[in-house]
């Protein structure tokens, strides 16, 4: 099987092209080559851009592909771009939407992909929405074979997931953590979430590749298992070889007294409750089962960052940010405490 990656290097899909090569796939990357070293033994690199329209069509001229995936689209000009240049050049098109377009607050805790698409509160999520109506219409029109997947929090060795923390600089988290330094939590932290580690998501996804039953349909790959924010920063505690310091502070405070912005994922999407049932990927690729914990996961990141001090970078503008917010709280609750 032939298949193309727009990226392939990314925290989820470096984990996908390595077992995609593993598996006997003849998988081609096309990307910038900024994460090179990412790049799996066996896996060709197509050097370009895929926004340089032109460019991409040039670089893949005379190239067909029996799976085409894009782990880099994020607006439906993304994919109309997409449509055009691959339409006729392959047999499945897999776009990478979210989790996190599934409706906020959603009416059940336990969320399928039935459960309805709408999210007011994060662009992102409803940019990605946006993408997988524009691509079913075109597959309902006959002219595209599309498969939606839809990964939630997922992580791998090179990150430290958490809700609130430094995009740029994960390691910042740990060395909070060990240096004693309160971190935040959302809310009081029992709602629940799903982590899931790059190379479970893997497993299921390379199973949708070629799979004809795939294609005009959407579905989630996540982990069984479900933790409270709670118990995940315990776990990146333990990795971390010392107890959390934690404040619990309410959604809405934190999105009050942070820059604009810091606060979007939070809102449309973490501090909900989310957990998955994970039947339709487990139908779709029978062979799909999520093995590594998340205690396990984390503790191997924290393990490849000590590995690797060069990207122990810690971010002092986003932890300013943290104190600034635990104090204002403080101040507040002072407040509250007074008057009541």
């Amino acid at each position: 099987m032939k298949v193309l990656f727009i990226g392939g290097t990314g925290l989820i899909s470096e984990a996908v092209s390595k077992l995609a090569v593993a598996q006997g796939i003849e998988l081609y990357l096309f990307n910038r080559g900024e994460r090179d070293e990412f790049v799996p033994e066996g896996a060709q690199v197509i050097r370009g851009d895929i926004r340089d329209a032109a460019g991409a069509a040039e670089a893949l001229k005379g190239l067909e592909f029996d799976a085409v995936v894009n782990w880099i689209a994020f607006t439906p000009e993304h994919v109309q771009n997409d449509i055009q240049l691959f339409s006729g050049k392959t047999k499945q098109y897999i776009f990478i939407s979210s989790a996190s377009a599934y409706q906020k607050p959603q009416r059940s805790y336990l969320i399928t992909e039935e459960t309805p698409l709408n999210n007011p509160y994060w662009e992102y999520s409803r940019n990605k929405i946006a993408c997988e109506e524009l691509l079913l219409e075109k597959h309902r029109s006959g002219s595209f074979p599309v498969t939606i997947v839809r990964p939630s929090h997922t992580y791998g060795i090179t990150a430290i997931p958490a809700a609130l923390t430094s995009g740029k600089h994960p390691w910042s988290l740990v060395e909070r953590i060990r240096k004693g330094q309160p971190i935040v939590i959302h809310g009081d932290g029992t709602s629940l979430w799903t982590m899931t580690h790059n190379t479970d998501f893997a497993k299921g996804f390379t199973g949708l590749l070629g799979n004809p039953e795939a294609i005009g349909e959407a579905v989630h790959i996540t982990s069984d298992e479900s933790l409270n924010w709670n118990q995940i920063y315990a776990a990146i505690g333990g990795a971390a070889g010392r107890e959390p310091k934690v404040v619990h502070i309410s959604t809405d405070f934190i999105a009050a007294h942070t820059p604009a912005g810091t606060a979007d994922g939070l809102i449309g999407d973490q501090a909900v409750s989310s957990v998955f049932d994970n039947s339709k990927i487990k139908r779709l690729v029978p062979e799909f089962s999520a093995t590594v914990p998340f205690a396990e996961g984390i503790k191997q990141s924290v393990d490849w960052f000590e590995a690797h001090p060069e990207r122990c970078s810690v971010d002092g503008e986003w932890s300013k940010m943290l104190d600034t917010l635990i104090s204002r709280h403080g101040v507040d609750a002072k407040l509250l405490s007074y008057y009541v």
